[in-house]
């Protein structure tokens, strides 16, 4: 028997249209023999399945859609949304008080990995290296000067709570620091800055698979750009180079610290964390915990070079939360 499953997309972030797209890519590659996929948008305004042309209301009580007096209840959640509330935990801290399985990790997991000081300040606890680093509280009184002392310039400010580089700024002297902070605080009432590190930025994905954790094809990446900003990411200002180019010795450090980093946080589900290498040693950036999944996005890059179709790793998603 067929399994109902709502691809969940949109949020209430700037990253509604990068959501819509993954949500659609998950949709349109999931095998239409083993389940029906009901997209449903979770948008301020409203939550609907587009269902045939037609905006099919959520009934928030329980989540399900009636179609034709048919009531769907649907078997598993395929979360889609980046940013909140789909990658900061909040819907699915619904699911779970409603009993309904979905494809990431428990709230609290999601909660943490969403805000880069928290989880950056965790994985020190198990020897994960990082940059350097000072967090900021909006109202928070900011001195430049202690700040550069201890981190130097370049640096980068980055929204804590925020994804694909909105409110994130490489600054290279003192006069934009303040200005830097401020533009992340517009995004965010926290603010992080990052000492600069100079190496080969590297992404990684895992995800766990019958009780295994796996890691995929590592994926280079050389903006175009003077970081991996939102142009970059989605714009095709960058060489995303699957598998990177890095050493045979580099790839066992990546992929023995990549396997740390989702253990450690008790991660489930799929992720992909940024690392930059720094004289061979892989520092930490952050974890995506619902990565792009378009066509070209960095993720389905390395599941295609895994060896798997979208639809037959979105599957094994669904099967796994099951």
């Amino acid at each position: 028997m067929k399994k109902n499953i709502a691809i969940i997309m949109g949020g209430y972030s700037k990253e509604v249209a990068i959501s819509l797209n993954s949500g659609n890519v998950v949709a349109y590659n999931l095998d239409k023999n083993k389940y029906n996929c009901y997209k449903i948008h979770i948008l301020n305004e409203k939550w609907f399945a587009d269902y045939e042309d037609m905006e099919i209301p959520v009934d928030k009580s329980d989540f399900t859609i009636t179609i034709a007096n048919k009531k769907i209840i649907f078997d598993c959640v395929f979360n889609a949304i980046h940013g909140n509330p789909g990658e900061n935990g909040t819907i699915l801290a619904y699911f779970d008080l409603l009993g309904i399985k979905h494809t990431s990790a428990p709230f609290y997991q999601m909660a943490l990995t969403f805000n880069k000081h928290d989880t950056i300040s965790v994985l020190r606890q198990y020897g994960i290296q990082a940059a350097k680093s000072i967090h900021l509280n909006k109202g928070d009184s900011i001195n430049v000067d202690t700040i550069i002392q201890k981190l130097g310039l370049p640096c980068f400010v980055k929204a804590n709570n925020a994804g694909s580089s909105f409110g994130v700024s490489k600054v290279y002297n003192k006069e934009n620091l303040a200005k830097a902070i401020d533009f992340s605080f517009v995004e965010d009432d926290e603010v992080l800055i990052e000492s600069f590190l100079d190496g080969t930025e590297v992404s990684v994905g895992v995800y766990k698979f019958k009780d295994e954790i796996k890691v995929l094809p590592m994926t280079e990446i050389v903006s175009d750009n003077d970081f991996f900003d939102y142009e970059a990411k989605y714009l095709g200002k960058s060489q995303e180079i699957t598998p990177a180019r890095i050493t045979t010795e580099e790839h066992k450090k990546l992929h023995e610290v990549a396997k740390k980093v989702y253990k450690s946080l008790n991660m489930v589900g799929m992720t992909r964390s940024d690392y930059i290498f720094v004289n061979s040693e892989p520092h930490f950036i952050e974890m995506n915990t619902v990565p792009g999944l378009a066509t070209e996005s960095i993720l389905p890059q390395q599941i295609r070079a895994a060896g798997f179709t979208l639809g037959e790793f979105f599957g094994m998603a669904i099967e796994a939360s099951l």
